[in-house]
């Protein structure tokens, strides 16, 4: 979600709002999207997307607002099968509010259909995903693993929010380190580079990370100025911490799949 001026007037943003699209650009595209470069081309569309503060509104409220979010994802993914995709297989990605609108989308697309077979990977990020929310597409269980799917939540080790711990459900976390399920300690000597705000260099053993219940616990960076971080959420931060490793699973999960198709 770029969508936060406090002034806002509506709750879904315009596509032709050229500032909100310049910070998309400029910040999710450029540090989350920029990730899956190096062997796909990466089609990001533009939609109305809520405001954030229905993050924060009752259901019954928001639903309509999120509705009509999914609506442009969905109209840009139905354009891309029928101009773009040619046969060749798909990965999807998201973030935040995209996690909430790609899970719909492979739920709608994706299972129980013959795109399943097409699908590489989703990586859904930063937002929780109920082990009973999918049918038929399941976590990926390693680094290789094809037709699955990963994601993940990040806070300081050691802290879990209060809304976390009143969830009644169990949420699927896969560690971006291990690419596993399992709640086991995967030293930071194992995260090949970051990416930080500058944008400018791979910082290798940036952060480690294991699964704690429904969330990801990772130290804090170890950049300069680490002493002063007293943030304890990393949303902003699920890819740009794991940056490298996410990018080197793409491309084995990729070789992978053309290994067995």
């Amino acid at each position: 979600t770029t969508y936060t001026d406090i002034n806002f007037k509506r709750y879904n943003a315009s596509i032709n709002d050229s500032l909100l699209n310049e910070k998309t650009d400029n910040s999710s595209i450029l540090y989350q999207a920029s990730v899956f470069n190096e062997n796909c081309r990466i089609f990001a569309p533009r939609y109305r997307q809520a405001h954030i503060s229905c993050f924060y509104t009752d259901d019954s409220i928001s639903k309509p607002f999120f509705d009509t979010a999914y609506s442009d994802i969905k109209s840009a993914f139905e354009y891309y099968l029928k101009n773009y995709n040619q046969g060749r297989p798909v990965i999807i990605a998201s973030h935040s509010q995209g996690s909430v609108h790609a899970k719909r989308l492979l739920k709608e697309f994706f299972e129980n259909t013959p795109l399943k077979q097409k699908l590489i990977c989703a990586y859904i990020i930063g937002m929780p995903i109920s082990e009973n929310y999918f049918s038929n597409l399941s976590p990926c269980t390693d680094s290789t693993q094809t037709g699955c799917f990963v994601g993940w939540r990040t806070y300081v080790s050691g802290y879990t929010p209060e809304f976390v711990k009143k969830e009644n459900f169990k949420s699927v976390v896969i560690n971006p380190l291990s690419w596993t399920t399992n709640e086991q300690y995967v030293s930071a000597k194992n995260n090949n580079g970051g990416i930080m705000m500058k944008f400018d260099k791979l910082i290798p053993k940036v952060v480690d990370a294991q699964i704690s219940g429904n969330i990801l616990w990772a130290c804090k960076p170890h950049i300069f100025g680490r002493l002063f971080i007293r943030q304890k959420n990393f949303h902003i931060g699920d890819i740009n911490l794991y940056y490298n490793n996410i990018r080197q699973n793409v491309r084995c999960r990729i070789k992978n799949y053309y290994l067995k198709n």
